[in-house]
Parts: structure tokens; sequence; C-alpha cells
């Protein structure tokens, strides 16, 4: 019997590699479950079933057995949240209540993504945004599952995740995907103000090694999966030209960021790709993700 994988957001950024690295091997079958608001199909790959939905209707669209939960199919977006609060709301707390409710019922281990934004600004970050207290009070629900119910779970943090299929445009586009964007159209990179944002930035395949990690070894809260070294918004502008537009401040923008990376280390992991190494890489491709 093979083992029986659930990927939530398995069409977006971060699912898509990590349904591509788990569909390698042979003693797992993959699922994915997406209702494609910012994913998509040309994130598909082979060996990966792909069920369309969304995860408030989860035990509908899943009626069988799985061994293990990736929940990372929630909304992921600090700044637009305040103007979607309503799909916060739907994929963030239903859609995560849900995923809990068929985690407790089938008695599968569940590993939950949250959000690095409530370690920021001393704790205030939690609540910045609709976005930050979904997935703050979202952290909370889970460990209470997993003590009231006794479920088998892990929660790991992402710290600013970039690489290839990353989204670079619209309004839920990253950092890095905007500026690669902006390289290609040899366009001036936006930079909100004041731009001494501190942020620390982690490449997808070093994401994905520590997903598999604590999928298979962790358990319980605090996997931060990131890159201990950090930068201003402004000084990562400049690794990619001079050519800077300071934008006006924006609601929910938090100014600094804490890392915590020793359990995830304690796994093995360790971050490998190196921001600045990565940008140089992107300039001798042309600001293509080869």
């Amino acid at each position: 019997m093979k083992k029986k994988i659930l990927i939530t957001g398995g069409a977006g950024f971060i699912g898509s590699h990590l349904c591509e690295f788990l569909s390698k091997d042979c003693t797992l079958e993959v699922f994915s479950l997406d209702n494609y608001s910012t994913g998509s199909e040309e994130n598909h790959f082979n060996n990966v079933n792909y069920i369309k939905g969304n995860t408030k209707d989860i035990d509908k669209l899943i009626d069988f057995d799985i061994d293990i939960v990736y929940h990372l199919g929630e909304y992921s977006r600090v700044e637009q949240s305040f103007e979607d609060t309503k799909v916060v709301w739907e994929s963030n707390k239903n859609g995560t209540f849900a995923v809990l409710e068929f985690v407790r019922k089938r008695k599968c281990k569940l590993l939950y993504a949250g959000s690095s934004t409530k370690f920021g600004d001393g704790g205030l970050g939690r609540s910045a945004s609709p976005y930050a207290w979904t997935k703050a009070s979202n952290t909370e629900l889970v460990r209470n599952y997993g003590n009231w119910f006794n479920i088998d779970y892990a929660i790991v943090y992402f710290y600013n995740v970039y690489g290839k299929r990353e989204i670079s445009k619209g309004k839920y586009a990253t950092l890095i995907g905007i500026f690669k964007e902006k390289m290609k159209n040899n366009s001036p990179l936006p930079v909100v103000s004041p731009g001494t944002q501190i942020r620390n930035f982690t490449h997808i395949d070093d994401i994905i090694k520590g997903l598999i990690l604590v999928g298979n070894f962790g358990y319980g809260d605090e996997y931060g999966i990131g890159n201990k070294k950090s930068y201003s918004v402004l000084e990562v502008a400049k690794m990619f030209k001079d050519d800077i537009q300071m934008l006006s401040q924006r609601k929910g923008n938090r100014m600094s960021s804490v890392i915590n990376t020793k359990k995830i280390e304690s796994l093995g992991w360790s971050a490998q790709v190196d921001l600045s190494s990565y940008i140089n890489t992107l300039r001798e491709n042309n600001w293509e993700d080869l």
C-alpha cells in the first residue's frame, strides 16, 4: 500500500514544488486540493492527482483515508487582506476548521503552514492585518486540536519564500517576483516606504527540504524554516539596481521580523541558498528562473 499524501494549495507556488518533489517517490500517492484562486494548471506534474475545490469542502471532496495532510492552501497576503476580509475568513478560518475536522476524523498527521508575521514587531504583528490574525489564531487552534483530540501535528513558519514559479504579477505578487518582472521590463523597482523593513528571504528549495523533514520527523510547534540572513527591503532592491521608486506606507507592513530555526535545525536542516547569489544567477540568465 502506498502512503497517501494530501497537499492543500498543491497548484500554488510552494505547494507545486512540494507536489513535484513528492511525486518522484514511487512509494507515495500524492493528491492536491486547490481552488485555483492563485494556483495554476501550469503548475501540474505527472503522478499527482489534482482535485479542484475549496478546503472548507474537504470532507466531501476527499472520501478516502490520507496519511498526512500538508495544509498550505490558505490566503497568504498581508496588505491585500484588508480588502479581501471575506475571502480571508472563508479560506483561513472556515477552510482550516474543516481541515482540522478532517484530520481528526481520519486520524492522519497534519502539517500546518503558519505565518511568521505573528513574530514581527515584538509580537504585535499577529494582529496587524486580517491575514496575520487569522494565521496566528489558527496556530493556536491547531495546537488545541492536538491537545484535545490527540492529533499528530506540526506547525512550520515560512520567511519570504522566493524562487521559480513565484507570482510576479498582480496583487498577489511576491517582492522578489515583482523585482524580477520589473527587471525584465527595465522598469523602476517599487519599494514601500520607509524601505527599512527587515525581512528574511528563503529559497523554495530550502523550504521544501524543511517541509519534508518536518513531515517525516517533526511534532509540535515552532519549526521556523527561514534563512537567518536578513536584509532591508531597500537593500534587496539595490541588489537588483539603483532605479527605485518609493511608494507610500501601507497598513499591516511590519518593520521587523524574528526568526527561530533551532527546532528545524535539530532535524538536520540548514539554509543552503543565499539571496545575493540567487540574484547574481538571475542576472546571468537575463532574469529568468531556470
